[in-house]
C-alpha cells in the first residue's frame, strides 16, 4: 500500500509544534490565519517571503513544505527546457554556433552531473 501524498506540510508541522493557524499567522505578520489556512490548503502560494518565513520558522526548505508546488514547476521547468533544447538543435548553425554549443553543452551536463571526487 503506498504512503498518501501530502500536498504541502505545513499543517503537518504546525500541529506537531501545537501552534494554532492564529499563532502562525501572528509570527509571519499577518493580522488573521486567513492566509495561513489558504496556505495550508493550498488554495493560494505564499508570496516568496512569506514562503522563506516558514523554512525559517519550521526548519523545512520550501520545496519540502510545497512538495506539490515544486513538482508543479518541476514539471513545467522540464517540459521548458526540452522545447529550448529542440530549439536550439535546429538553429545551432551560423554566428550563434558557439553560444548555442555551450548551452546545448549546459544541457547535457545538467542531465548528466558530474561527480566530484572527494
Amino acid at each position: 500500500m503506498s504512503e498518501p501524498t501530502v500536498a504541502n506540510w505545513l499543517r503537518v508541522h504546525r500541529r506537531k509544534a501545537g501552534l494554532t493557524q492564529r499563532e502562525i499567522a501572528r509570527l509571519l505578520g499577518y493580522d488573521d490565519p486567513y492566509q495561513v489556512s489558504r496556505h495550508e490548503r493550498m488554495k493560494t502560494a505564499p508570496p516568496l517571503i512569506i514562503a522563506l518565513a516558514y523554512e525559517v520558522l519550521f526548519g523545512e526548505s520550501v520545496s519540502t513544505l510545497f512538495s506539490a508546488f515544486r513538482l508543479t514547476a518541476a514539471s513545467a521547468v522540464e517540459r521548458s527546457i526540452e522545447e529550448f533544447e529542440r530549439h536550439l538543435q535546429e538553429e545551432g548553425k551560423g554566428r550563434a554556433a558557439g553560444r548555442t554549443a555551450q548551452k546545448l553543452q549546459w544541457l547535457t551536463d545538467r542531465k548528466c552531473p558530474k561527480v566530484v571526487d572527494r
